[in-house]
C-alpha cells in the first residue's frame, strides 16, 4: 500500500511547481532507463495509461509482444535538487506491466517483489544495507573519461590527499535533499575510489535507492568535470570497488538474527539463512557480478572474497559477521559489487536465505584464520564459470524466472564469446616479439 496516494502527487506536484516527471525502471543489467512526460500527462501517469515499446530494452524482448505499461510507485516520488527551481524535474520509479494489466516477468522489479512477497508470507521482512564503492576519475580535453589517477589517497584519507572531498560532499548532500539517511561517506582503499554508506531499510527501498545512488553519484561528478564509474576493476593492481551488502530478517519488528546466548550472536535462523546462500552462492555470483571484469576483482591480494566460508574474525572470506549487536545484528555478503542489479541481487540473496531456513542448512565451521582456509571452496573465477553453475541451479533459476534465464545467459554468454575473441594489449605485449 502507498504512502502517497494520487492527490498528494497531484499536489506535490503543482506547490513545487514541477514540469517535467521522469518515469524511470531499469533493464535487465540494472542500467537505469526512462520515459520523461510534462506535467500535461500527469492524469495519464497516475493512472497507468503510460506506454512504451520494449523492442530495444536489454531483456524486453519477449516474442512478438514488445508493447509494455509503467505503473509508478508513487512513493518514490522525488524532485532532482540539481535541476531548475523553476520548472523543476522530479521522477518517479515504475514497475512494468503487459498489455493484459499482468506484471512482466522480465522486470527485475517484479522479480524482487516476488520474493520479498514469500517472505512476507513467513512473517519475514528482509533488511539490507549496502556500501557502495566507487572511482572518481578526470576526463580530457574532450569530457570523455581517463583511469588517470591524480591523487594517493587511502582509507580515511582528507584532504588534500583525498581531491574528491568537495564531489563526494555535494553527492551526499545531494541525497540527503531527495531524502536519503546517508550514515557514512569517506575515501576508499585505492587512489580515487569512495565510499558512501546510507542507512539499512527493508529491500525493496533499499534496491531503489542503489539505483538512484548510481545516478546521483554520476551526475554530480559530471558537473565537476570528473567521470564516476562503478566498474569493479578499473586498473590494474589496486583495491577494487565492491558493494558489501549488510543483510537481516525481522519478525514483528525485532531483529531474529539475534541469539545473545550464541558465541558470535546470531540465532539458528542467521546460521540457516547464512547457509542458504553459501548453498547458491556459485549460482548467484554471475547476478551479483555480471561483468567480466568483476572477475578481475575476485582475485587473491585486495580484501575480496575469493573463498565461500565465514568469519567473525578473519575479514577475507565471502561472509562476515560484523561485531554489532541487537537490531544492528546481521551478516555481510562480501562478493557482490556495485555494477549489479540491485533489484535481481537482493531477490536471489533473499531466495537462497530463505532456502536454507526451510532446508534448516547449516553453514560449515567458521574461518578463524587464513591457514584454515586451504580446502574452502571457491567463489567462479571468470564469467564464464559463473555463467555454468548458474546453469547448474535450478533454483535460483526458478526464482528469477524462465524469460529473465533466457534473456541474462544468452547475453551474458555473447559477451563472453566477444570477450574471448579479443586480441589484448597484453598479448601484444607479450607475444607480438617474440614469435
Amino acid at each position: 500500500m502507498s504512502k502517497n496516494s494520487k492527490e498528494d502527487i497531484i499536489r506535490l506536484v503543482e506547490e513545487e511547481d514541477v514540469e517535467f516527471i521522469r518515469l524511470q525502471f531499469t533493464d535487465i543489467y540494472g542500467n537505469l532507463k526512462n520515459m520523461a512526460v510534462t506535467t500535461s500527462q500527469l492524469d495519464k501517469v497516475l493512472n497507468n495509461k503510460c506506454m512504451f515499446n520494449g523492442v530495444a530494452i536489454e531483456g524486453f524482448n519477449r516474442n512478438e509482444e514488445f508493447d509494455f505499461y509503467l505503473y509508478p510507485d508513487l512513493d518514490t516520488f522525488v524532485i532532482f535538487p540539481w535541476r531548475p527551481q523553476q520548472g523543476k524535474v522530479a521522477r518517479i520509479i515504475c514497475d512494468v506491466y503487459c498489455k493484459d494489466g499482468t506484471p512482466f516477468a522480465g522486470d527485475p522489479r517484479y522479480i524482487l517483489k516476488k520474493v520479498i512477497k514469500e517472505a512476507n508470507d513467513l512473517g519475514y521482512t528482509f533488511d539490507v544495507g549496502p556500501e557502495c564503492e566507487f572511482f572518481l576519475y578526470n576526463t580530457d580535453e574532450q569530457g570523455n573519461p581517463t583511469t588517470i589517477l591524480d591523487e594517493k589517497g587511502g582509507y580515511f584519507d582528507v584532504s588534500p590527499l583525498d581531491t574528491g572531498e568537495n564531489v563526494r560532499r555535494e553527492i551526499v548532500l545531494t541525497l540527503e535533499d531527495m531524502g536519503f539517511d546517508v550514515e557514512t561517506s569517506y575515501h576508499a582503499g585505492a587512489p580515487s575510489q569512495h565510499e558512501i554508506d546510507f542507512k539499512y531499510a527493508d529491500a525493496l527501498k533499499t534496491a531503489d535507492n542503489i539505483t538512484t545512488l548510481k545516478m546521483v553519484v554520476k551526475t554530480i561528478a559530471k558537473r565537476h568535470g570528473n567521470h564516476a564509474t562503478f566498474m569493479p576493476k578499473p586498473v590494474r593492481g589496486i583495491k577494487g570497488s565492491g558493494m558489501h551488502v549488510n543483510m537481516s530478517l525481522s519478525k514483528d519488528g525485532k531483529n531474529i538474527f539475534e541469539d545473545k546466548e550464541d558465541i558470535y550472536g546470531l540465532s539458528t535462523t542467521a546460521y540457516e539463512f547464512m547457509a542458504g546462500i553459501m548453498e547458491h552462492i556459485k549460482g548467484i555470483t554471475v547476478i551479483t557480478n555480471p561483468l567480466i571484469n568483476s572477475y578481475k576483482r575476485l582475485v587473491a591480494g585486495y580484501d575480496a572474497p575469493i573463498e565461500i566460508g565465514w568469519s567473525a574474525i578473519n575479514r577475507t572470506p565471502l561472509i562476515r559477521i560484523p561485531t554489532a549487536s541487537g537490531t544492528e545484528t546481521r551478516i555481510e555478503l562480501r562478493s557482490p559489487d556495485p555494477t549489479a542489479n540491485p533489484y535481481l541481487s537482493l531477490a536471489v540473496c533473499l531466495a537462497a536465505g530463505l532456502d536454507g531456513i526451510k532446508r534448516n542448512l547449516t553453514p560449515p565451521p567458521s574461518i578463524e584464520n587464513k591457514n584454515e582456509s586451504d580446502n574452502i571452496l571457491r567463489l567462479p573465477k571468470s564469467l564464464d564459470e559463473a555463467i555454468k553453475e548458474f546453469e547448474k541451479d535450478e533454483y535460483i533459476k526458478d526464482v528469477v524466472g524462465n524469460h529473465f534465464a533466457e534473456q541474462y545467459i544468452n547475453t551474458k554468454k555473447a559477451e563472453w564469446n566477444d570477450f574471448c575473441t579479443q586480441v589484448t594489449a597484453w598479448e601484444m605485449e607479450h607475444y607480438l616479439y617474440r614469435y
